[in-house]
């Protein structure tokens, strides 16, 4: 072979290498920034979840209180 073949051949496997490199850790990369936003994202829906749990419950004691004052003023 000629050294202008083998030069050629030796460029493209290079650049092969790489391009496929690059591709995996981007693939790495882009793994890694996905499942730290779903981590983020459960934390964000657990306060979501927490938060309507207390909307729940401040009506329930809004409407109690209601109740006994209602009860406190009838008593009167």
């Amino acid at each position: 072979m000629t050294p202008e073949i083998i030069n050629a051949v030796v460029t493209i496997s290079v650049s092969f290498i790489g391009t496929f490199g690059g591709i995996v850790t981007s693939a790495k990369l882009t793994t890694f920034r996905i499942q730290e936003l779903e981590k983020k994202v459960e934390k964000h829906n657990s306060v979501v979840e927490r938060t309507y749990r207390l909307e729940e419950r401040t009506n329930y004691f809004d409407e109690r209180i209601d109740k006994l004052e209602s009860k406190i003023e009838k008593e009167k």
